[in-house]
């Protein structure tokens, strides 16, 4: 459905701009008209790294006249496969900063407003108040139920995208004029069921396609024009170069935009979807090592004088990065099956790790239950290891 356009236009253009957009001033659905709206508009991207890059590159380009970054990260080598906003010379720079710079290439004619911070209750509503438009690019389910709600509150529409492995999904959720979030996904999966992208990774490229159609929902809202993706969800396949679309239907009993809403006011999203299940917080309280008492460990084990085995419940792929020493690989799903459960010896003491011990959490619940009382997990996972005791090897 059209909806009329959610800012107005701004009261002229420069002759600097008209030759800089002329080829949206021809189309006759954007015009004059539809780029002074861009210019007059104030959109908010939420992360400046796989989604959020081409996301801020392209609404630069377009001519959006104020783009906030909430942004507190720092670029890391491993984001460079897909942030394309960040180069080499940024690695170790605030992703803010480094977003910044790119875009004040990209768009002079672009204010940028940075927000170095990590969005939180304390923030969301403050920050959000300052934009007509939101764009989510975050990647955690805590922070996505966050700008849901806030949103909703706020009664400002986003531009919502996700991206996993050769899969992506978008949609804009728009509390007053149809679904939010929660009306698609009520309620977060369970903690550990759905890897991040850190954990299972994501091509590229990807994060162009995704991105990009975010920007065109975010443009058409911006201007009035288009069906914009409200109660639609749009799936792309890249492996089958697919697209597909679901109705998503506003949910009466939605705990949020619904006709007797229960969460009138932002609540403890960490806690709603929870880092870890409570079987694997109680598993590791009280039996979790770090990675300089298990280096000590693998000593005491070469002299023989402490034996246990040390197993590795990441993914093979996983494992070609980096390893501890001395490990064996049994992923976590063959943990989750049983099948794992009758390999483990009954005579040594089990030690598990993943990459930042999350996953060796779970999997650490399911053997204590299985009735080894003394397994233990490696907090901070072979991360830590890279970091603390073997920096020859590569992080990830």
């Amino acid at each position: 459905m059209a909806l009329p356009p959610l800012v107005e236009p701004a009261a002229e253009l420069s002759i600097d701009e008209v030759r800089r957009y002329s080829r949206h001033l021809i189309i006759p659905d954007v015009g004059m008209d539809g780029q002074k709206r861009f210019k007059n508009a104030r959109v908010l991207v939420i992360g400046a790294g796989g989604l959020g890059s081409p996301a801020l590159l392209y609404l630069a380009a377009a001519g959006v006249g104020t783009l906030g970054i909430v942004e507190f990260d720092t670029v890391d080598e491993s984001n460079l496969q897909r942030q394309i906003i960040h180069g080499q010379s940024d690695v170790g720079k605030s992703k803010a900063q480094s977003a910044l710079e790119s875009l004040a290439e990209t768009n002079p004619f672009v204010n940028v407003v940075v927000h170095d911070v990590r969005l939180d209750n304390d923030n969301v509503m403050e920050i959000f108040s300052q934009y007509d438009l939101i764009v989510d690019g975050t990647d955690n389910f805590a922070t996505r139920y966050l700008v849901n709600d806030a949103a909703v509150l706020l009664h400002k529409p986003y531009v919502w995208g996700s991206i996993f492995r050769f899969d992506g999904q978008v949609s804009v959720f728009w509390a007053d004029q149809g679904p939010c979030y929660r009306c698609l996904y009520p309620e977060p999966p369970p903690p550990g069921m759905v890897p991040s992208c850190a954990e299972g990774g994501v091509l590229g490229v990807l994060c162009a396609a995704i991105g990009a159609t975010q920007v065109t929902e975010a443009l058409k809202l911006l201007a009035g024009i288009g069906d914009p993706l409200i109660g639609r969800l749009q799936i792309y396949d890249a492996l089958e170069m697919s697209w597909q679309q679901v109705k998503i239907r506003k949910d009466p009993n939605c705990a949020v935009c619904g006709e007797n809403p229960t969460v009138t006011e932002l609540i403890d999203y960490d806690a709603f979807c929870g880092a870890i299940t409570d079987e694997a917080a109680d598993a590791v309280a009280g039996h979790t090592v770090g990675v300089l008492q298990l280096e000590d460990w693998l000593n005491e084990r070469e002299t023989g004088t402490k034996e246990f085995v040390l197993i590795d419940v990441r993914e093979k792929v996983e494992r070609d990065i980096n390893q501890i020493p001395g490990s064996i690989l049994i992923p976590k799903g063959d943990f989750q099956t049983g099948a794992a459960l009758a390999q483990l010896p009954q005579d040594k003491q089990v030690v598990l790790y993943c990459k930042t011990g999350v996953r060796s959490a779970e999997v650490l619940a399911i053997v204590r239950g299985a009735g080894l009382d003394n397994a233990v997990h490696v907090g901070g996972g072979v991360s830590a290891w890279v970091n603390q005791v073997d920096p020859s090897q590569p992080a990830y």
